[in-house]
């Protein structure tokens, strides 16, 4: 699976929006429905009552085959709905694809999209607030508020993926002499406790990955997230950032945030070269225990996982941002669900629709459904019950969070323009290798968000 692809939480949201331009909604149903439902029929009994053929559009390319064997298993159990895939290859070519399906008048009934992709969309596709309540029960806390789009349950979540200050366990507790407790690390002056007994130690406190998404999406983007517990709260701070109204070096989260940054860039194994980002072997030395800390994801576990020769225990800490334990962010770890499934309004009969919003409740509630998911995919799902066992312990560590409520919702990255990781995260790689202070960094920062100003 390609690295890209696992690293969807930094990536899927910034992918050639751009190329998405707007469609006509005018168009009536075609192909995608047979036959067509009679008009004095309930949605209900319109699904009941015919075959009902559903397409079905899939952005993680690298799993088609997962999906296709659970159409047939579907199939099987309900005979009258029968399910296809549109194939779509990796990269952004399936986006353009997309975008020629609606623009022909024949639409997936079902499309799993990254958020931005649904948001830019979300004419033209069905509002799922009758839904909404039902999921709300099936899922973990937030996990329903995280999936909203302008205010509207456009799409069903069913990846969670979580990142902060990922640990090898064997590594910090030979440095500690002893077990360690994730849980006493709820301040920086916590964290610097600990990194400075790894470092006396005699081993590597810390890996910084140096990529601008790294930077910019993951570490920056925080300050973002960080103002508040509310989308839209922080989505006002970014048009603040915008309009000029706010300033960064007055503002205590970024500044908390940098803090930090300051803290792991002292204690960083790759100082000596920080930008040769080489995400494998950077993933692969933590797992072999080079390195305490991470600056990463759970997507990780895509190279770790696999690896020969590797630690077996590891966990995740928030990233701390201020010295009080009480402060927003010092307890959570940042969660995003980057894909969701939504379900056509364009150009499906309601049939059609209804059979959609069945196909998808089994397949994340379903132990068929989820173990296609939890152990084939090697995704995490963020719903209560979920009854199959993964492999992906990292992924155990952030549900640990996500099942106290313990989490930042990054929902507001959703609505930044796609370039907004790659600049900022370029003036975090000046910042991380010296070439500009902490005011230099703001003012960069902030020029790339007044660029935006009115738009």
């Amino acid at each position: 699976m390609q690295i890209k692809k696992r690293i969807s939480l930094g990536l899927s949201f910034v992918m050639l929006l751009s190329l998405l331009a707007a469609c006509s909604s005018d168009k009536t149903p075609t192909g995608n429905a047979t036959p067509s439902a009679s008009p004095n029929a309930s949605p209900s009994e319109a699904s009941q009552a015919q075959d009902v053929k559903l397409t079905f559009f899939n952005t993680s390319a690298e799993v088609n085959t997962v999906f296709e064997q659970l159409f047939k298993t579907y199939h099987e159990l309900n005979p009258n709905v029968t399910i296809e895939l549109i194939p779509t290859p990796i990269g952004g070519a399936q986006l353009e694809k997309f975008q020629s399906l609606l623009a022909s008048g024949n639409p997936a009934t079902i499309a799993n999209l990254d958020p931005g992709t649904i948001l830019q969309f979300k004419d033209k596709f069905l509002d799922l607030d009758s839904e909404k309540s039902k999921y709300e029960q099936l899922t973990k806390p937030g996990a329903v508020d995280g999936a909203l789009l302008d205010g509207k349950f456009l799409g069903i979540p069913w990846t969670a993926q979580g990142y902060g200050l990922l640990y090898n366990k064997r590594v910090v507790e030979e440095s500690i002499g002893g077990t360690f407790d994730p849980a006493s690390i709820k301040t920086r002056s916590d964290l610097a406790e600990v990194l400075a007994k790894v470092e006396a130690a005699g081993k590597a406190p810390v890996m910084i990955h140096g990529a601008d998404w790294s930077l910019g999406a993951h570490y920056l983007a925080l300050a973002y997230s960080l103002q508040s517990n509310s989308v839209e709260e922080n989505r006002k701070f970014v048009e603040n950032l915008k309009n000029g109204s706010v300033s960064l070096m007055d503002n205590p989260q970024f500044a908390g945030l940098m803090d930090t940054f300051d803290l792991l860039k002292k204690y960083n194994i790759r100082k000596k070269d920080p930008l040769v980002a080489d995400y494998n072997k950077d993933s692969a030395d933590f797992a072999k225990g080079e390195t305490a800390f991470y600056f990463m994801g759970d997507w990780t576990w895509a190279v770790v996982g696999p690896l020969e020769g590797r630690d077996q225990e590891f966990g995740v800490l928030p990233v701390p941002i201020s010295d009080n334990p009480d402060d927003f962010g010092n307890t959570q770890v940042a969660y995003s669900e980057p894909k969701l499934f939504a379900i056509d309004n364009s150009g499906s009969t309601p049939a059609q629709q209804e059979a959609a919003k069945a196909f998808v409740e089994w397949m994340v509630t379903s132990e068929q459904g989820q173990e296609a998911i939890v152990s084939q995919m090697g995704l995490a799902l963020p719903y209560k019950d979920v009854k199959v066992k993964g492999t992906n312990v990292i992924s155990d560590a952030v549900n640990q969070y996500t099942d106290q409520g313990k989490v930042i919702n990054i929902g507001v990255i959703n609505y930044l323009p796609q370039d907004y990781w790659a600049k900022t995260g370029a003036s975090m790689q000046k910042y991380l290798v010296d070439k500009t202070d902490r005011e230099g960094l703001a003012k960069e920062v902030e020029g790339y968000w007044k660029s935006y100003a009115g738009k």
